[in-house]
């Protein structure tokens, strides 16, 4: 299943290698012409990020690309209400306003040697926060659960296997449409497309099912492209086991015929979700964040993990609950059909002795936002979210992790150095910023080079002071200022050095 060297690698200086987070991808040529039959890439004032190797050309010395892994937080959410239980899963959290909103399936299970039955019937339920930290479970009096509608539950029926809703963007979206969602469960095989004004109550937008090619158990969604200005699904089917297909819609309804999602350097694993979202402070780039499925059956590790004895219990009620595991990944693309995939977690269980290591542990929530720093004087950073404690004894939780933004890869290098060149590009604006990195002894320079990759005068890397410090949008300048102005428009190069730093993306403004 290889991708196009778009998404395979760069070109690597004088036959070298490229280190792509420990594993070395060899062979690979560069990227094929693009933006009228150049090599050019036209990037304009948006963002840009590292999460794969569009804008790099050759790399040497020590530098390398580097994924790096969010920190734990505290437990978000404790789903421990009579609705809810060890089967709660497929969450959904968006910022929306000043309000954060979190969405989730509501489950419970019976677990013994010989049983593995739902204690209840599946619902779907709602949480929110001022802060994206603390959560709360409003009582929201629509549906009738144990002769009560004082609880959080907003969906019943139809729909409550996975429920996957998002704002929509688009201008031109009527009232009652304000937030889409696709979902299953219950009725014909497929995906229901749903539409509400409050993100509360919702309706069908169609009677039937709106795609009806895949597999569909796992949680499936959708959301609204703005620089295609389309509609985009992604959902569960079975190729070599678990695995993902996409396709598109102008109208939320009518969708294209699904095609598979592929991967370079290859797909390395089941994939149970995925988690794909347009990364808000660059829409161009695809974002995916997938569990990875695994199951080895029972092996002598597994008598080292813990909870061994549930552990025993589940697998007596079907054997991949006990051997099957979980954890986070982590992946990216420009089309939002051929990814860069890492092979390494991106999220791993942990070093812990309970509520994690198992399978249905450390799903990964569908969305981002940015939430406070802890530290005071420290800029908000981006959150996200995961399960603990799946089909465990009490019920599951969902953990937030952060990190900065823009800092899910790096190029990086040690403080010996290394640098890297990127492919010509046209660029608009006037200043060059880095979201940048480095130790009290590190730096950064820059110097700008014509297409052939010859220094500009004024620009070179010895006219550039060293960088050092840590900013999410650091202004370079050259011994002439930081205005780059009267090269906008016309191909460069940029010729990046790095000592003990990383360097997160770049925006020209």
């Amino acid at each position: 299943m290889a991708a196009s060297a778009e998404w395979c690698g760069a070109v690597v200086r004088q036959g070298a290698r490229l280190a792509l987070g420990g594993a070395l991808i060899l062979g690979l040529g560069r990227a094929p012409a693009q933006e009228g039959g150049t090599d050019v890439r036209a990037i304009g004032s948006q963002r840009e990020l590292f999460t794969d190797t569009r804008l790099i050309a050759d790399m040497g010395g020590g530098a390398r690309l580097r994924l790096h892994h969010p920190e734990p937080r505290e437990i978000a959410l404790v789903c421990d209400a009579p609705w809810e239980g060890n089967g709660c899963l497929y969450v959904t959290v968006m910022q929306d306003g000043d309000r954060y909103r979190m969405y989730y399936r509501g489950g419970n299970y019976r677990i013994t040697p010989t049983e593995y039955t739902e204690a209840h019937r599946l619902v779907y339920c709602y949480a929110e926060s001022a802060d994206g930290i603390r959560w709360s479970k409003p009582e929201l009096g629509i549906v009738v659960f144990e002769g009560s509608t004082r609880n959080n539950i907003f969906l019943d029926g139809l729909g409550t296997h996975s429920f996957a809703p998002f704002r929509d963007p688009d201008p031109a979206a009527p009232p009652e449409a304000r937030y889409k969602a696709l979902a299953n469960g219950g009725g014909d095989h497929g995906l229901y497309a749903f539409r509400s004004a409050d993100g509360i109550h919702w309706s069908l937008m169609a009677e039937k099912p709106v795609i009806t090619q895949g597999a569909f158990d796992s949680q499936n969604l959708a959301f609204r492209d703005t620089v295609r200005n389309e509609y985009r699904a992604y959902f569960r089917d079975f190729r070599d086991g678990r695995d993902i297909k996409t396709c598109t819609s102008t109208d939320f309804v009518h969708w294209t015929e699904p095609v598979w999602v592929e991967y370079a350097p290859e797909r390395g694993g089941e994939l149970y979700t995925n988690q794909i979202t347009p990364y808000y402070r660059a829409p161009q780039v695809f974002l995916g964040f997938p569990t990875r499925y695994l199951d080895r059956g029972w092996t002598e590790s597994h008598n080292h993990l813990p909870q061994v004895e549930h552990r025993r219990v589940r697998a007596g009620a079907s054997p991949r609950e006990g051997s099957a595991v979980t954890d986070g990944r982590f992946m990216s693309s420009r089309d939002g059909r051929q990814f860069s995939l890492w092979p390494e977690s991106f999220i791993r269980p942990g070093l812990r002795t309970r509520d994690t290591w198992f399978y249905g542990d450390i799903y990964q929530a569908w969305g981002l936002v940015e939430t406070p720093s802890a530290i005071t004087d420290a800029p908000p950073e981006v959150s996200l979210y995961a399960s603990e404690g799946y089909h465990q004894q009490a019920g599951t939780k969902f953990r937030r992790y952060t990190l900065r933004p823009d800092g899910f890869v790096s190029v990086e290098a040690p403080l010996t150095g290394g640098e890297f060149t990127t492919r010509p590009l046209v660029f608009a604006g006037k200043e060059l910023t880095l979201n940048v990195s480095t130790s009290a002894a590190g730096s950064v320079r820059v110097e700008v080079q014509d297409a052939a990759g010859k220094p500009i005068e004024g620009f070179a890397l010895a006219d550039c002071p060293e960088v050092f410090g840590d900013d999410l949008e650091r202004v370079v300048l050259w011994k002439g200022g930081p205005d780059v102005g009267t090269l906008a428009g016309k191909p460069i190069r940029l010729r990046i050095e790095l000592k003990d730093a990383d360097l997160y993306s770049l925006r020209f403004r």
